[in-house]
């Protein structure tokens, strides 16, 4: 069901407390690397502000020790950076502690039109472990629950699930990105035009076996990349060398190619090395790869066949990249499934990006604005895929 979303409801001097999800690189010097978390978030921002409401902001930025403040995960560069974006509005930041004296008076001194971003909401433990009691401090500070961070929709955190509880009776709404995210993800596999294609990749086959199962049914074809492919390739019984496979997931890799009706698509030839870095000596394979030699991408063969399919597609859901993509010369596999979408997006095809390394892949080839959507959640985005709901979204009032 739709979710009531935020320009439903009126904000004017009242306190929206906004879920966000900043969580944006960082390099060495605490400099942010991409922020397009921050930008994407902007649209849901901005309908507060202009409307007179009072915006507290909170998010979690990387993996602290939950133990305190660490400067290393503050997320002060957030807040100037959002301050460069929004340069008429006042955005203020109150270091260390989200919940503490200084950020409950903060929360106090807030005028109309103005913002503050709580500091790093994962620098207590009780954020990861859903704590009702943290959950009530945070809650104080709003009038209006506001969840923008589809990136962490599928975590029952306190900031996602404990805190809109901790609001029942209070508005709780639905940002514009998470809106989008939902709607997105949610109709093309809904209402996929065929030929329906999803290009899954990555590491671990235990990862995407929930997808695999949802899209089976729903698709024309699944093109199987990356190392998940090897424990694939191992369950039909063919020599994958020293390539990564989750020995422990062979069974039920062999009953999804019984049951795949032979939608699932694996591949044929192999871009292999010694180890999975650069400078490794390299050589391809077709069909069985010998001992001592790693699947790193797929080959050129593979590219082709994969290309085609794509090519065909009215409808391509993508989470997952086909190889070491981030160390030359694996990238290729990758980069021409990348390439293959946006051509097939510019013939009329839907295409949707699944987060994570997907979404860095698509942006790094600088292919971005060539495909349907980005996702800006890798685990949220899955979840769907295997057409699954988010606690954290149920909560929300319905339209």
């Amino acid at each position: 069901m739709a979710k009531k979303t935020i320009d439903q409801v009126d904000v004017a001097g009242r306190r929206v407390l906004m879920r966000v999800d900043f969580n944006v690189p960082l390099d060495d010097g605490g400099n942010i690397t991409d922020d397009r978390r921050i930008r994407l978030a902007l649209p849901t921002i901005k309908s507060v502000i202009e409307r007179g409401g009072r915006l507290i902001l909170m998010s979690h930025l990387g993996r602290p020790k939950g133990e305190g403040p660490e400067p290393a995960f503050s997320l002060r560069p957030a807040a100037e950076r959002l301050g460069e974006l929004l340069p008429d509005t006042h955005v203020r930041f109150v270091p260390d502690d989200c919940i503490g004296e200084a950020a409950r008076h903060a929360v106090e001194e807030l005028s109309d039109g103005q913002i503050l971003l709580l500091e790093n909401l994962r620098f207590h433990k009780k954020e990861k472990g859903n704590d009702a009691d943290f959950a009530r401090t945070l809650a104080a500070f709003g009038d209006i629950y506001c969840n923008d961070a589809f990136g962490t929709a599928h975590r029952n955190h306190a900031s996602m699930h404990a805190v809109p509880r901790a609001m029942e009776g209070k508005p709780r709404v639905a940002g514009f990105l998470l809106q989008k995210e939902l709607q997105y993800l949610a109709d093309t596999i809904e209402h996929a035009r065929r030929p329906f294609v999803a290009v899954l990749g990555g590491a671990k086959v235990s990862d995407k076996l929930g997808a695999i199962e949802n899209l089976v049914g729903r698709v024309d074809a699944i093109l199987i990349g990356g190392a998940m492919a090897y424990t694939f390739l191992k369950a039909s019984g063919q020599s994958v060398g020293a390539s990564l496979v989750e020995d422990d997931r062979l069974g039920d890799a062999e009953g999804m190619l019984k049951d795949g009706g032979g939608k699932i698509r694996l591949p044929a030839d192999h871009h292999c090395g010694r180890k999975p870095e650069a400078g490794t000596p390299t050589r391809q394979f077709t069909g069985e790869i010998d001992d001592d030699w790693m699947g790193l991408d797929i080959g050129p063969d593979t590219i082709d066949r994969f290309r085609e399919t794509i090519g065909e597609a009215k409808t391509i859901v993508w989470n997952g990249p086909m190889g070491v993509f981030e160390t030359p010369p694996f990238e290729a596999g990758t980069r021409a499934v990348a390439e293959a979408i946006a051509d097939a997006t510019g013939r009329g095809a839907v295409s949707v990006i699944g987060g994570g390394d997907s979404a860095a892949a698509i942006e790094g080839f600088g292919l971005e604005e060539k495909v349907s959507h980005v996702s800006t959640g890798g685990g949220a985005s899955l979840q769907m895929l295997e057409g699954r709901s988010f606690d954290s979204v149920d909560l929300l009032d319905e339209a």
